[in-house]
């Protein structure tokens, strides 16, 4: 198993000698302005370029993972280069439908009782992007989906992978690492915040961070989504600092092998 972090939540996942490109984000730097009714909205993003010599039209995928249709998790610039006929997984009727309206051709929609590819099983496992109850309200009356998703890999050959996806420490997540107790974690956790009362992150944050380390403590976890977009609270160097023996924070292009 390799995993690639390449920007954001923008990763490639080498899985059973099958190539996943999850959450495609090839836009440039500063290219769009920062959320508005998050923190740091004056801050255009991404914040950073995609790592150098990475070229997205020379990937060789075998298929493609949407965890959901935010703009930071998908763009047109992905949408024109990749292969409009890989296998493309979404989570759910709506996401399959915008995908469909990029030409698109071979879409599927991950559900919790598997979907066999090639010797792999993925399962769809469930988020709460922010706080249901809070969140969720103010994606619907701005118009914004709240559901995301998470995907757990399995195969004969390798370790069970758990991408999270954007989501907070939640009975979802240990629900999962309770089922399928993962030995490789991927995180996104740089704390995402909405001006939502005192502040309301969508994703994890350090004490999240720390939650999943001791809960799933046989697990190697890996924190992605950093450093990168506008709304962003939590960096690296702060993940880095809580010294947790069991948490990985790779740069962006850096590949890790298991």
């Amino acid at each position: 198993m390799k995993i690639h972090q390449v920007r954001n939540a923008t990763i490639i996942i080498t899985y059973n000698n099958k190539r996943f490109l999850i959450d495609p984000w090839f836009m440039p730097k500063n290219y769009m302005p920062g959320f508005e009714g998050a923190v740091n909205s004056e801050t255009r993003q991404p914040r950073v370029e995609l790592p150098v010599g990475f070229v997205p039209d020379k990937l060789n995928l075998d298929a493609i993972i949407l965890t959901h249709f935010h703009p930071d998790h998908w763009d047109e610039f992905a949408a024109k280069i990749l292969d409009k006929n890989l296998p493309f997984f979404v989570q759910s009727e709506f996401d399959k439908n915008i995908i469909e309206n990029y030409s698109f051709k071979n879409i599927k929609i991950l559900t919790e009782k598997g979907f066999d590819f090639d010797g792999i099983k993925l399962y769809k496992t469930n988020c709460q992007h922010g706080r249901r109850e809070i969140v969720k309200p103010m994606c619907e009356q701005i118009g914004m989906p709240y559901d995301a998703m998470g995907i757990m890999f399995m195969a004969d050959t390798e370790n069970t992978l758990y991408v999270a996806g954007d989501t907070i420490w939640c009975d979802e997540v240990e629900s999962a690492i309770d089922k399928y107790t993962p030995d490789v974690i991927v995180i996104n956790a740089c704390g995402a915040t909405v001006m939502i009362g005192d502040g309301e992150r969508l994703i994890m944050n350090k004490d999240d961070v720390i939650k999943i380390s001791e809960y799933a403590k046989h697990s190697t976890i890996v924190a992605s989504h950093m450093d990168t977009v506008s709304h962003r609270t939590v960096t690296r160097e702060d993940i880095r600092g809580l010294k947790l023996e069991n948490v990985l924070v790779p740069e962006d292009g850096e590949i890790l092998e298991f």
